[in-house]
């Protein structure tokens, strides 16, 4: 069947030395080579609550651990299967675990993530770093931190590096590959390398299920941290828009952009989420946040949390998809075993926003874009000047897929024509509160569940993404969160069970979301096995 404009769109926005160079863009992912076993580390899967108890005790400290993940990153991401997450390492990395060192040596802890190793996407600000969403574009354009990572590193967190994502977050080619950047190859999905990692937050997403640190920060617009984080078995929370500041995020869509955590457990995301939210007079979507400010999301990691929950399941067409039918099966009976309801449901106004979604989508890029450029002085200017840079360097980055997506937002007018008007109030009415609150509030539900995507797909440079389908667009396009858990495998590949629910509903997910976790701990490390590897290059 001949896909639509739209669908293409959709599919495109889901499919992520020790000075701060750019890593492997020049690599044949054929020189990977085979393995089946995962990698030993002393620190696998460690969460933060661990390293945090051993780092109170003395047993370790953040240098050490810092020089740990970076030795693996040598090993993994360089090396070995090369996964290709991380586009960009921090330079003054151990100079700053150093200091945060010395600071717990005074007794003077900066917050709950003090010491702890976190990797960024590369469309989110972060000095000394570059921050290029993988364009050659804008290699060397250095802004300074953007608000949510200054929040991070006031909680103490130390920025280890920057990860690969889809180039521009997926919003270029309406035949991208998921995974790729000009800057930084294609990402490898590390259960199965010759596989799709989704996107756009690919590196994010890889890097945390390979070990690679504790835990990344992604961006989504439509499905840009579920969808990775759920083909590569982690957890992906996609917040409400507005609990987090876009503040020196490059963007897509003010209307849907956020920030979000990725981590191998709910509890590190919930930790992660505590320390990134908070309302920011640069960001005016954070004015709406209700209540408090300041919340802290791990108070809400109750094991019992499903007990006593209504929540509604999507049957959908990824039912079709071999071994969802039978994973979405087991994970109904987890959730009423843990003593929830669960009653099955379908989202009245199923699709019905797509189409405005594109007009607003390819609105907003436009003038988005050269209001970032102003404000950070970037080396480009404008969206057109990107789609001419691209037309010039064609060799390095039309290769594989062109820039049709651009091309049609830099013929779109400004955000303040009537079409935009009503598009926007449409898509938000129809994925929000005509879709999931009518359901929500129909059937007095929680929340609403279904499989997040399919299992990830091979990659085929050329081809666009063999994309699944998804259950997450609605939440997506209304501003909702979402919240993705590792569920099941399918022949070695992880499916994720996402969680929905209405606005600013972060605590209710989290605490029903932590509750199947506990139950099923469904999360397996990756074998960076591989069957055919790829041929064809997949880095200029």
């Amino acid at each position: 069947m001949r896909l639509t404009l739209t669908s293409l769109m959709l599919i495109a926005l889901a499919g992520c030395s020790p000075g701060p160079a750019p890593l492997h863009a020049r690599e044949s992912p054929a020189a990977a080579p085979p393995t089946s076993a995962p990698i030993p580390f002393a620190y696998a899967e460690a969460d933060i609550a661990d390293l945090q108890a051993r780092m109170a005790s003395g047993e370790l400290d953040s240098v050490t651990l810092a020089r740990a993940y970076l030795d693996r990153i040598a090993r993994l991401d360089r090396a070995g299967p090369r996964l290709r997450a991380v586009i960009e390492l921090n330079p003054d990395a151990l100079r700053e675990a150093a200091q945060l060192d010395a600071e717990r040596r005074r007794g003077q802890l900066r917050g709950p993530l003090h010491g702890i190793p976190v990797l960024l996407k590369d469309n989110i600000g972060a000095s000394p770093m570059s921050t290029t969403a993988g364009s050659l574009a804008l290699e060397g354009f250095r802004p300074d931190d953007a608000f949510l990572v200054k929040r991070l590193r006031a909680a103490g967190a130390l920025i280890l590096g920057k990860t690969n994502l889809s180039e521009w977050a997926n919003f270029r080619s309406s035949q991208s590959v998921s995974g790729w950047s000009a800057r930084g190859g294609q990402t490898r999905n590390p259960y199965r390398l010759s596989h799709s990692p989704c996107g756009s937050s690919s590196g994010s997403a890889v890097a945390v299920s390979a070990n690679l640190a504790v835990a990344a920060i992604g961006t989504e617009t439509d499905g840009s941290i579920v969808c990775p984080a759920a083909v590569n078995g982690v957890v992906g929370l996609k917040p409400t828009v507005g609990l987090v500041s876009r503040e020196g995020i490059l963007p897509i869509s003010f209307s849907q952009d956020t920030a979000g955590p990725m981590a191998r457990s709910v509890a590190d995301a919930a930790a992660l989420l505590t320390a990134m939210a908070g309302r920011d007079e640069a960001d005016p979507a954070t004015a709406t946040m209700p209540g408090r400010a300041v919340y802290d999301y791990t108070s809400r990691l109750n094991a019992d949390g499903l007990r006593g929950a209504r929540v509604g399941v999507l049957y959908g067409d990824l039912m079709q998809k071999p071994g969802i039918a039978p994973a979405l099966q087991h994970a109904v009976a987890v959730l009423r075993d843990a003593g929830a309801t669960v009653v099955p449901v379908q989202l009245p106004t199923q699709g019905q926003w797509q189409d405005a979604e594109r007009i607003v989508l390819m609105h907003e890029f436009k003038a988005g874009l050269q209001r970032y450029f102003t404000t950070y002085q970037a080396p480009v200017r404008s969206l057109e000047d990107v789609i001419a840079w691209n037309r010039q360097h064609a060799g390095k980055e039309l290769a594989l897929f062109d820039q049709d997506l651009m091309e049609t937002a830099a013929a779109m007018g400004g955000p303040g024509t009537p079409a935009y008007i009503r598009a926007r109030s449409d898509a938000r009415r129809l994925a929000g509160p005509e879709g999931i609150d009518a359901v929500l509030r129909e059937q007095k539900l929680d929340a609403l569940v279904a499989p997040t995507t399919g299992v990830a797909w091979p990659i085929r440079p050329g081809s666009g993404d063999d994309f699944p389908g998804e259950s997450y667009s609605a939440a997506a396009v209304a501003g909702y969160p979402s919240l993705t858990v590792p569920m099941a495998h399918v022949n070695g590949l992880p499916l994720g069970l996402l969680f929905m629910g209405t606005a600013w509903s972060e605590p209710r997910l989290i605490e029903l979301g932590y509750a199947y976790e506990q139950r099923t701990r469904a999360r397996r490390p990756p074998r960076f096995q591989t069957d055919s590897l790829l041929t064809n290059a997949v880095a200029p």
